[in-house]
């Protein structure tokens, strides 16, 4: 991505190199868009090698597609911070335990991370609770 900084993700992790990069470049985009569309923000990529990578992400259901005369146009199919949301969910979902007695040690540990990191999201949290308590 030729002028644009890059900074490594937790994505990155779960995804190849290119894959983030052309997720970053279509979020950028803001819309579908087609692999030649893409192409110059990939200088020394093939063109091949970039439909690939669109596909794979596809298959990944991270990407939407639609035809567009003999292409295809490709779209996130979240927000990045839908899809950090989405990520979050599962793996909080994996860690919970079935007794709330185990969550205490878990939510305790998410707080002072929380409070770690920024303090002022506890009142978010705070706020988010009491909204979650008032729906129910």
């Amino acid at each position: 991505m030729e002028g644009r900084l890059y900074i490594r993700t937790e994505l990155d992790v779960l995804l190849g190199p290119l894959e983030s990069r052309v997720l970053d470049e279509l979020w950028a985009r803001g819309g579908s868009t087609t692999v030649r569309d893409l192409l110059p923000g990939f200088p020394g990529v093939a063109y091949t090698t970039l439909m690939t990578t669109a596909d794979r992400l596809f298959r990944k259901g991270l990407l939407t597609r639609e035809k567009r005369g003999r292409a295809f146009a490709y779209s996130p199919r979240w927000s990045r911070d839908e899809l950090h949301a989405r990520r979050a969910g599962s793996a909080l979902a994996t860690l919970l335990p079935g007794g709330s007695g185990a969550l205490r040690p878990i939510i305790s540990m998410f707080v002072d991370e929380v409070n770690r990191r920024d303090a002022s999201l506890l009142d978010e949290l705070e706020a988010l609770i009491r909204l979650k308590k008032e729906g129910e």
